[in-house]
């Protein structure tokens, strides 16, 4: 497990599309999807990375928490299947009805689009306004499986709360870290390690 950061990519950047399908409904998710949010939130994760299993009931919460208010959430999973069964598709939608995510749950064969977002690790949070332009890129908190620290989603509700009141979003933000996002060999994209 190596422990990444995130690349955080330049704020105002706007969101990149995607076309991909959700492990649960098979149903094709892009960004047009989220037309008409006040946020979009995309959530890089996985099922098997420690930091992601860390803080799996938070994302839960703040799912049930926001996506009734007007915020789009996605989650995306861009691991290379072939080393690391435990990411693959079947698997997501387990972890997505056992924590009973309201929101998809996709998976990025390619890696393209985890490469579209320079997403780096699992969890890798951004958070677009309704112009679906990046506001906020960084951590769910300041908690880590060996901190011993509250997980509270506290940095990312912070930010999803100030772009529901149409405010500007704090930008001293930190990075989101965890385990590097598992690049098909050969793949690894040129911003990663």
């Amino acid at each position: 497990m190596a422990l990444t950061a995130s690349t955080m990519l330049p704020l105002g950047t706007k969101a990149p599309n995607f076309q991909l399908p959700d492990v649960v409904s098979g149903k094709t998710i892009s960004l047009s999807t989220f037309a008409g949010k006040q946020a979009l939130l995309v959530i890089f994760l996985c099922k098997h990375c420690p930091f992601v299993q860390h803080i799996k009931d938070e994302l839960a919460r703040l799912g049930k928490d926001y996506v009734d208010r007007n915020v789009g959430i996605v989650g995306i999973s861009a691991n290379d299947v072939s080393n690391y069964p435990d990411d693959a598709p079947d698997k997501l939608k387990a972890m997505a009805e056992e924590l009973g995510l309201p929101f998809p749950v996709c998976y990025d064969e390619s890696q393209e689009i985890a490469k579209a977002y320079t997403a780096a690790c699992t969890p890798d949070f951004f958070l677009f306004d309704a112009d679906q332009q990046l506001v906020y890129r960084g951590q769910l908190d300041d908690s880590r499986p060996s901190n011993g620290k509250p997980v509270t989603g506290a940095d990312l509700r912070a930010a999803l709360d100030a772009v529901l009141a149409v405010k500007p979003v704090n930008p001293e933000q930190k990075p989101s870290v965890g385990c590097n996002i598992k690049w098909k060999p050969g793949n690894e994209p040129s911003y990663y390690g």
